[in-house]
């Protein structure tokens, strides 16, 4: 039995019990295939990074935005997958309260980020398409780092009151959590007090995250579905479309199986499994490809690529020559010495 701190009407657990997946056949080799799915999203995410950090033709308004993107992949995923494998590779499915409570946080705090900033990347193409001319009037490198800041402080504010509502509720009957981390719904599913607020807190990010982003990137792209059609010329107006589809992949990959999933939630009652490997998926799975799609499908990420190769390849040509000059040089002197 678990030890309660209990106060005559208030049960806080001490530790719950992450449950995981229920009599699912070889769980075990699903984990470590999103082990081996983390590992390439560290390397691709930390790569996309280094190489806008590096490359100054990459220092402007959008890639202020992938930057961010990199960054929230790389935290969601690393708030998410070691923990998940230590729980269930390793068998450590008790967490104590607190700690459940910190990874609810990291867990929908990097989440709402991801949806936000590909919002932002929606304004950015919105903004290069349909005004072209006004384009570096307007999104500047100033204004982007003012939205992704802005992003960073409602996010903070929206995930920390949702984290902080679970703490007025009370847990008297069970603590094992029907889900893959401390996920917010299965845990106040199990207060014994009223939970009413809490319902609407989920609804509210719910919103928030998913349902508000998807509906004005959907009008962001058909304004500029019409502004494509404006474009008299045929090679400018595929050359404007290639410009949009790293994010539209990044976009249908990251809402459409949340969207899916949470719809059928509504309509009908979701086997646990479903969702549990819904959710991962959906929460490793672009956070790998991210850096990939943007590697090939972004013409000035890959330019960008090549000119740091060749940069490096000329340093250490350079330094060879230098350390053989100085070899040279040394030898001479030493044979002058002699003489």
């Amino acid at each position: 039995m678990q030890p309660f701190s209990v106060n005559t009407t208030f049960v806080r657990p001490s530790t719950f019990y992450i449950n995981g997946f229920s009599n699912m056949p070889h769980a075990k080799y699903y984990y470590i295939f999103l082990c081996l799915v983390y590992t390439t999203m560290v390397f691709g995410n930390s790569f996309i990074m280094c190489t806008i950090c590096l490359a100054r033709t990459l220092h402007t308004a959008k890639y202020i935005a992938v930057f961010n993107l990199a960054v929230t992949d790389l935290g969601g995923s690393t708030a998410l997958i070691p923990k998940l494998i230590d729980t269930f590779l390793f068998e450590h499915q008790y967490i104590s309260y607190e700690a459940c409570l910190a990874n609810m946080f990291f867990v929908f705090f990097f989440m709402t980020l991801q949806s936000l900033t590909l919002l932002a990347l929606a304004y950015d193409r919105v903004v290069a398409i349909c005004f072209p001319l006004r384009y570096h009037a307007i999104v500047t490198k100033t204004a982007m780092a003012l939205i992704t800041g802005c992003m960073w402080v409602f996010t903070t504010a929206l995930v920390a009151s949702v984290v902080a509502l679970i703490t007025r509720l009370s847990f008297c009957r069970s603590t094992v959590v029907n889900s893959y981390f401390c996920d917010h719904g299965p845990i106040y599913a199990l207060a014994c007090n009223d939970n009413s607020l809490n319902i609407i807190m989920a609804y509210v990010c719910l919103v928030t995250i998913l349902c508000i982003p998807s509906i004005l990137i959907g009008i962001s792209y058909t304004c500029i579905a019409f502004a494509l059609l404006k474009i008299a010329q045929g090679t400018e107006r595929i050359k404007a479309m290639k410009t949009c589809t790293s994010h539209l992949i990044l976009v249908a990959m990251f809402y459409l199986p949340l969207l899916f999933i949470n719809a059928a939630a509504v309509l009908s009652r979701l086997d646990p499994n479903v969702r549990i490997i819904n959710y991962s998926l959906t929460q490793t799975i672009p956070s790998m490809l991210n850096p990939i799609i943007y590697t090939i499908k972004t013409e000035e990420v890959r330019q960008s690529i090549r000119g740091l190769y060749k940069r490096a390849m000329v340093n250490k040509t350079v330094d060879k020559n230098m350390k053989g000059t100085r070899g040279y040089y040394n030898i001479e002197v030493t044979e002058n010495l002699q003489k």
